[in-house]
């Protein structure tokens, strides 16, 4: 199969004499104007683009040609748009190239010249979107976590610039959306990454124990203390001590803490040195701090001095794109254990793993799928192995704006899937336009295959 190449340019001899030069070897497509062309191409999606800078209704001007030049990036940054002009200025040419041309040929166009850049430009852009494919597949692994959605980007992103820092940070998020994986990236990036990494989980230890437990005690400090014992702040000097549902911190051991966030000594139980310790404190909370600062259950100097950094973890009904490569992972892993090979997920359990809205979070899936593979009687993953065979895009929408879309989306699969992916059958069994169905594929990140 050939691969597509779209030319543009307002002389209609020119676009002849191009197809006839390159017809043998590539998918045509002709356009004389901007508009022309952004329709070919939203159809298409051709691998390169010859463009010529001057277009009508101004073919004098190449602001047009670069104004073309601009929205064809914008639809897909990955295609290689070849500038091709009589306006052979040198200040075009750099203008072309800042805005994100391949390249750039002054007319005329040597042809062999240009069959050789054509040939370079396409196996270019193939080599990106197979890289570009094997990233969704595999997903983009940070420090042991997967996410290829643009919340979870931002939220790598931040790990990234914060861990360079000794601030303090207050991680928010909703309970198994990996919190303490996000601590624990921030601790492996970060110049501490050779000294400790605790975690405690402060609702999990019992009020009168949770004071010697973060800053230790001294011998004899009450009955049963028979030695001195340091705390886990103390222990983790040179490190990194992560504080987990941090809102269940008792009002005192608020005021220790804060204490300690200021002047970076603490005072063990029954002690009354001041012990210097040098240790980054990583906090979370799956609830509203500020909210429990207003009820008078969270002290407000505490939330500034814990909140210098705040990374917001996104829920996975929000990384809409991440799930199915996440399901696919834990199967994977939860395979290899089970020494059961070649499982995958049927149609169904597929469509319910994208309608789904996960209270759970990732924890819930990764759990869900290990029952699935334990189940499983087959090669294939089931609906009911995953136990959600009563899910509808109805019953799991948050929002009407979500419950539209999953109808929206789940439609228009089945109709590309009747087609294979053929556009025009499948927006006429919708009853909408073809433009219509590309602006809404566009919109929901929906693919023909």
């Amino acid at each position: 199969m050939k691969s597509r190449l779209l030319i543009v340019d307002d002389d209609e001899e020119i676009r002849t004499q191009m197809k006839w030069g390159l017809d043998a070897e590539y998918d045509i497509l002709l356009a004389g104007d901007r508009s022309s062309a952004g329709g070919l191409f939203s159809e298409h999606r051709p691998l390169v683009v010859l463009l010529d800078l001057g277009l009508p209704p101004r073919p004098a001007d190449p602001k047009e040609g670069l104004t073309t030049l601009s929205e064809l990036l914008a639809r897909d940054p990955l295609t290689k748009v070849i500038i091709i002009s009589g306006q052979g200025e040198k200040a075009n040419a750099l203008q072309a190239i800042g805005a994100g041309a391949y390249d750039f040929l002054p007319k005329p166009v040597d042809l062999e010249l240009l069959k050789l850049l054509l040939k370079r430009a396409f196996h270019v852009a193939s080599l990106e979107r197979e890289y570009r494919q094997l990233q969704q597949l595999q997903g983009e692994s940070f420090e042991g976590m997967m996410g290829t959605s643009p919340p979870m980007q931002q939220v790598f992103n931040s790990v990234r610039k914060v861990a360079t820092s000794d601030a303090a940070v207050l991680v928010l998020g909703e309970s198994g959306t990996g919190k303490e994986m996000i601590a624990q990236a921030i601790h492996q990036c970060s110049a501490r990454k050779n000294g400790p990494f605790i975690a405690l989980n402060c609702s999990a230890i019992p009020e009168a124990l949770l004071e010697s437990e973060l800053f230790g005690h001294e011998k004899g400090a009450f009955t049963g203390a028979h030695v001195q014992r340091k705390g886990r702040i103390d222990s983790d000097a040179g490190g990194t001590l992560f504080l987990d549902e941090i809102r269940d911190l008792p009002a005192l051991l608020q005021v220790k803490l804060l204490r300690f966030l200021q002047e970076h000594f603490i005072e063990r139980v029954g002690g009354r040195q001041s012990i210097p310790v040098d240790t980054r404190v990583i906090a979370a909370t799956n609830v509203d701090l500020k909210k429990a600062i207003e009820e008078g259950r969270f002290r407000e100097d505490l939330y500034y001095r814990l909140a210098v950094v705040v990374v917001h973890l996104p829920p996975l009904r929000e990384r809409e794109n991440d799930v199915r490569m996440l399901a696919n992972e834990f199967l994977r892993r939860a395979a290899v254990k089970a020494g059961k090979s070649g499982l995958c997920f049927d149609q169904e359990a597929l469509r319910v793993l994208s309608i789904y809205s996960w209270p759970g979070n990732v924890r819930e899936l990764d759990n869900r799928v290990r029952r699935a593979v334990i189940m499983a009687e087959g090669k294939r993953i089931s609906a009911e192995d995953l136990e959600l065979t009563d899910v509808s895009p109805l019953n799991q929408a948050g929002s009407l704006k979500e419950a539209r879309e999953t109808v929206e989306r789940e439609m228009i699969q089945r109709a590309l899937r009747k087609h294979s992916g053929k556009i025009a059958p499948a927006a006429a069994d919708l009853g909408i336009s073809r433009p219509t169905l590309y602006e809404l594929m566009e919109k929901l990140d929906l693919q023909r295959d």
